[in-house]
């Protein structure tokens, strides 16, 4: 078991939520697996109006070795040997988050046109509206610039970029309309696409998860010229009125992030149409799935066939520890 050490978050406001999240992923093979040697990124980022209060990831068989590190991104990385036999897998972390993020006003920047934006990106002026907590690399801006293997410039993404990024129109504005077309031009529907679904096969399709409409997004806003990331974490769901929230009924999630000036990055998800705010809670950003899947990894086996059963829990608890 790996586990951090509880976190304090006092600086927060009165409004904040505190989280338990519950990400559980089983592996069952059909022979024996004689090692395993996996990577994770499970751990909630420390991110401005967010902290992880605490965390553990445990895996059964107990593991040989685990270790946690950051990435290059900065993001929460574990990774784990496993060498028992065994034929099957179960990674389970478990988080305590605090969250009180402020939502970005997107009309607080009408005066900068997408196209001053881009020309000058990242070196905008400062604003009392930038986050003095969450200063602005440029040389790691310039990186969300690039193509990459799953938010590449494909047949598609400029024209379909193009209609929201109307010469001399505000960036804030170009940006919200982008997460719209995205929202009601595409249909949610889950196993149509997978984690190796190309990006040119879903503007084709007009379907698939939150995760290809992440890349479209980044994609676009990326060919554009305006810096970018997929961000993966997780999103309260409330269940129909009336009736009980199930366990394990929530998902992993994911959206994306642009650079915009004086208010720096902005998450906006387009699978649900919408600005990122406190039901949100941000695991590891990077330039795309590829470099953030939830568990990736290796092992040695004769095993002809896996299954993979994947629960995630988002419960909002009663902050025992509230403010002053």
């Amino acid at each position: 078991m790996s586990a951090r050490p509880e976190r304090a978050a006092d600086h927060l406001g009165a409004g904040r939520r505190v989280y338990r999240v519950v990400h559980r992923t089983e592996y069952v093979y059909d022979d024996e697996v004689t090692s395993s040697y996996g990577r994770a990124y499970l751990t909630p980022r420390d991110v401005p109006g967010q902290w992880t209060r605490q965390a553990r990831i445990e895996v059964t068989p107990d593991p040989d070795l685990v270790t946690e590190a950051d990435d290059f991104f900065g993001n929460v990385s574990a990774y784990v040997e496993v060498h028992t036999p065994h034929e099957r897998l179960t990674v389970t972390a478990t988080s305590e988050v605090v969250v009180d993020r402020t939502v970005p006003d997107l009309a607080s920047i009408a005066s900068w046109t997408w196209e001053r934006a881009r020309d000058t990106v990242p070196d905008w002026p400062a604003s009392d509206r930038a986050d003095p907590a969450a200063p602005v690399d440029p040389v790691a801006a310039r990186g969300f610039l690039l193509p990459s293997p799953r938010a590449g410039f494909v047949d598609g993404v400029p024209t379909f970029a193009a209609l929201a990024f109307t010469p001399g129109r505000p960036v804030g504005d170009a940006v919200r309309d982008l997460v719209t077309r995205i929202h009601d031009d595409f249909a949610y529907r889950p196993g149509v696409t997978s984690v190796t679904t190309p990006l040119v096969d879903v503007l084709r399709r007009r379907e698939g998860v939150c995760q290809d409409f992440a890349h479209l997004a980044v994609a676009a806003l990326r060919w554009v010229g305006l810096p970018a990331r997929y961000v993966s974490g997780y999103l309260e769901t409330q269940p129909p009125p009336g009736k009980p929230k199930l366990q394990g009924a929530d998902a992993s999630h994911a959206w994306a992030s642009v650079l915009l000036p004086e208010l720096g990055w902005v998450d906006v998800d387009p699978t649900n149409d919408r600005l990122v705010d406190d039901d949100y809670v941000v695991t590891a950003w990077g330039r795309d799935y590829t470099d953030v899947p939830p568990l990736k990894g290796v092992i040695f086996t004769e095993s002809k066939k896996s299954t993979l059963k994947v629960a995630v829990d988002v419960i909002r608890l009663q902050d025992p520890t509230p403010p002053s």
